[in-house]
């Protein structure tokens, strides 16, 4: 005797209401493995991110490039992160800045304008402004930081959003490293928000990368640079 409309119809809701459980459990599942490379940066950093006030000292400060403008200025992000490194120089938290970015970069030379900002706008002794031209993306600035430049402890600067990630990096490959979180003055929220989305995304090559030990896109002998610029200062 086959079911009548009306008894049907409360065992189809049933199946309806089953269906949509299911599949709102696997999109949260989903959700979660989609995350949890972001997630691991956030709790591997977590107790290693201070603001400029709050951050311990370190012989070096790291400062990551970004975008250099058709001036040769640096951008907005790029200013704050070395006014940020700056403080830390003056106040006596690091000796030596580490300035690590992309010498051949689409808008220009990074690291030679970020030194430049340093001593001329900032005030930095140039004696105490390491390069470091091939910090093609952040693994690869942590990993010659330590191979290339001999740095096992260090302050590194970078904007909020990307902090956790450039800590995480650094101290996966074997660095004591502490995060000092950059100003960036006129950054606006629809920037900061896009910059956010982006470091999300980016944060499951972070975690190939560590897990592979990829060596850095470019080899350079050891060089005692660094080391130089910290007996002298």
């Amino acid at each position: 005797m086959s079911p009548s409309p009306t008894t049907d119809r409360p065992t189809r809701a049933i199946r309806r209401r089953r269906l949509l459980r299911q599949l709102v459990v696997a999109g949260i599942v989903g959700l979660l493995l989609v995350s949890a490379p972001w997630l691991w940066t956030v709790v591997a950093a977590h107790g290693h991110r201070y603001d400029e006030t709050g951050a311990p000292r370190a012989d070096v400060v790291i400062v990551l490039g970004t975008e250099v403008l058709a001036d040769g200025r640096p951008s907005v992000r790029l200013a704050g992160r070395l006014a940020t490194a700056a403080e830390l120089v003056h106040s006596g938290r690091a000796r030596v800045v580490l300035v690590s970015g992309d010498g051949n970069g689409v808008s220009g030379d990074e690291p030679v304008a970020m030194t430049r900002h340093l001593t001329g706008a900032l005030g930095v002794d140039p004696e105490r402004i390491v390069g470091d031209p091939a910090g093609l993306d952040t693994y690869d600035s942590c990993v010659r930081a330590r191979d290339v430049y001999g740095v096992r402890r260090a302050l590194i600067v970078t904007q909020s959003y990307h902090l956790s990630r450039a800590v995480t990096l650094c101290r996966t490959v074997g660095m004591d490293v502490d995060g000092v979180a950059a100003r960036c003055a006129g950054c606006g929220t629809g920037l900061l928000a896009g910059k956010a989305v982006r470091d999300y995304l980016a944060a499951p090559k972070a975690a190939w990368d560590a897990v592979l030990a990829r060596p850095p896109a470019v080899h350079s002998p050891a060089t005692p640079a660094l080391q130089d610029a910290l007996r002298g200062n």
